[in-house]
């Protein structure tokens, strides 16, 4: 029986992104059972996965640090009692494995003890049947017994993978992540732009109690809160407080509307304030470990620092809800933009009240997603951005970057890696001294003949908001698939 793997799974093997599995899925050039892949049909679809050698740690070593390069806490291993654990689990299933070898292979030997009594006690024609089937088996069971075969390379890998992260998949939603390092579950999920339910992420509030359909799970960070008896039964576990042993099959809640999210008070602190040009900071804070920030990506916070307050998008993804991120422009007569650029420091408190707002991606859309951005409307358009490649949308991402001044792409450098990284993402500087939305829109309709299969996201300034918005609506652009953010 041949070996499948989930999509999740194929791709961190091959070194590609789920999307790119996708692709070759409705291209014809993968097949797909169920939503997963035969090792071998993987090895036929990207040969250069096939490793010369021994069985490949090298390759799998840099998988692990390209994954962990990701993570806050790097290069940081599971502890010594989860990896025996896994170990364990693996060494199971393989002497599992073995006894089902040893089963089938003693039911093939009685099997030919049975043809060898019929060839003898049978007349003429049944013996020579028999006597064909069990030349067959006695081929068969000398090539088997007397064949070594190649280690499948990517199973190997598969195997060495499973020993450092774990699998995760989340019910009603299907969505996949991976467990790896010293994650917790909820960690891990956040990591991946997942919006799973959680509060306090310490243990105190029972918010992210999950029920655990398959797999085992560990403690390891101490909890407050006190699951019933009844929940314990049931399989219910805190999300913030374990880990992954195996994989795992979860039941648990995801936020998808701005509804879903609460409204928070946090006394965050100031990590740093950085210069992007002489007109514009970049506000860095952190929230306390105990009290983080759940938020979609592209809605809004309201500071406030020392009797100044302002509404701000954030520019930074969910999926890291401690490190907070902002693009704040000079203004004269913008008491808190003075303040960012003047006295506010390092360690300074600066209070958050929200999140708000409702410029947030379309989770379930099959279409593939324009960001078009004008100056410092790419701060929401960031965290969409961050947020969709933390999802591993297999659909295309277009990003159009209208600049007013010289200095407007001011993270280009930043949109120019993630082009170079991503096979699915494209970025197109447009630079002009006027915020002309109708060369925006004339520049879209040009790349693209169809805008209807797309989902537009549009954020900038009010007077070029509404006039690219206007404009794309007398293309009969469908307004149900326009979001748009006025800053």
């Amino acid at each position: 029986m041949q070996q499948r793997l989930s999509l999740s799974r194929a791709a961190r093997l091959v070194g590609v992104a789920r999307g790119a599995l996708q692709q070759k899925i409705q291209a014809g050039e993968l097949r797909s059972f169920d939503g997963m892949v035969s090792v071998d049909d993987l090895m036929r679809a990207f040969p250069a996965a096939i490793l010369e050698g021994d069985i490949g740690f090298e390759r799998v070593a840099r998988i692990r640090e390209e994954a962990y390069g990701k993570r806050l806490r790097e290069h940081l291993l599971p502890s010594s009692e989860i990896l025996s654990q896994r170990l364990f689990e693996q060494s199971r299933e393989l002497a599992d494995l073995r006894s089902h070898l040893q089963r089938y292979h003693a039911m093939v030997v009685r099997l030919r003890e049975r043809l060898r009594e019929q060839e003898v006690a049978a007349s003429d024609g049944p013996a020579a049947t028999a006597q064909e089937l069990g030349a067959f088996l006695d081929r068969e069971l000398e090539a088997v017994l007397g064949q070594s075969e190649t280690p499948n390379p990517i199973a190997l890998m598969d195997d060495m993978l499973r020993v450092m992260s774990a699998h995760v998949v989340l019910h009603p939603s299907r969505h996949e992540f991976f467990v790896d390092g010293a994650d917790t579950i909820l960690d891990a999920a956040l990591r991946s732009g997942l919006a799973v339910n959680y509060g306090c992420s310490n243990g105190n509030c029972g918010l992210c109690k999950a029920r655990i359909v398959s797999g085992q799970v560990q403690k390891v960070h101490h909890h407050d809160y006190v699951l019933s008896e009844a929940e314990k039964r049931q399989g219910y576990t805190l999300l913030c407080s374990h880990t992954a042993v195996g994989d795992l099959v979860i039941e648990a809640l995801e936020s998808a509307e701005p509804a879903d999210i609460p409204e928070q008070q946090i006394v965050a602190k100031v990590k740093t304030v950085q210069a992007l040009g002489d007109e514009l900071m970049l506000l860095h804070l952190q929230t306390p470990r105990t009290n983080r920030l759940r938020f979609l990506a592209g809605q809004n916070l309201t500071l406030s620092a020392g009797g100044a307050s302002a509404q701000l998008p954030i520019a930074s993804c969910p999926c890291d809800d401690r490190n907070l991120q902002f693009h704040v422009v000079r203004n004269a007569d913008d008491v808190f933009a003075q303040r960012v650029f003047g006295s506010l420091k390092s360690g300074d408190p600066v209070t958050l009240f929200g999140p708000w707002g409702d410029f947030v991606l379309r989770p379930d859309s099959p279409r593939s997603i324009l960001f078009a951005a004008c100056d410092t409307g790419f701060a929401p358009i960031k965290s969409l951005l961050e947020h969709a490649m933390a999802l591993e949308l297999s659909e295309r991402l277009y990003l159009y970057w209208f600049a007013t001044r010289p200095t407007g792409h001011y993270l280009a450098n930043l949109c120019r890696s993630w082009a170079d990284a991503l096979d699915n993402f494209t970025y197109v500087p447009i630079a002009a001294e006027a915020g002309d939305a109708l060369e925006l829109v004339s520049r879209l309709g040009a790349d693209h003949a169809d805008l209807s299969a797309f989902d537009i996201y549009l954020a900038g300034p009010d007077a070029f908001v509404r006039s690219a918005a206007t404009a794309l609506q007398e293309r009969g652009f469908p307004e149900t698939q326009l979001t748009a953010a006025i800053l």
